[in-house]
């Protein structure tokens, strides 16, 4: 098994920054990738970005030039740093990890993955 735990979230300006944390603990062995996504109220769950054991990282479009998806594999954790925020960033934003197998981005198959609890992103004057 594997715990994800969010952190990072909160209230910022039109414009600003956050960088969220996810932190993995258990069997992290068996992880080969992580994603980030995102669920704004009424409004369906949609990925973010993703990065692998490899460091290969991808982005969806609306996250491309302003986020950027980072692991550190001393700490366990794996950032999203997110810059130039807009209100129609506003969503909780939840780590997702497990063992991928195969991957067209965006589509990506995971032989078996985990969830965090999210963390709410509020992007507001």
């Amino acid at each position: 098994q594997v715990q994800l735990v969010e952190s990072g979230g909160g209230l910022v300006q039109p414009g600003g920054s956050l960088r969220l944390s996810c932190l993995a603990s258990g069997s992290i062995f068996s992880i080969n990738a992580v994603a980030w996504y995102r669920q704004a109220p009424g409004k369906q769950r949609e990925l973010v970005a993703a990065i692998t054991n490899s460091g290969s990282t991808n982005y969806v479009d609306f996250a491309k030039g302003r986020f950027t998806i980072s692991r550190d594999n001393a700490k366990n954790r794996v950032y999203l740093q997110m810059n130039s925020l807009k209100p129609e960033d506003t969503a909780v934003y939840y780590c997702n990890a497990g063992h991928l197998y195969e991957s067209n981005w965006p589509a990506m198959k995971w032989m078996y993955d985990y969830w965090g609890q999210g963390t709410q992103v509020t992007v507001s004057s």
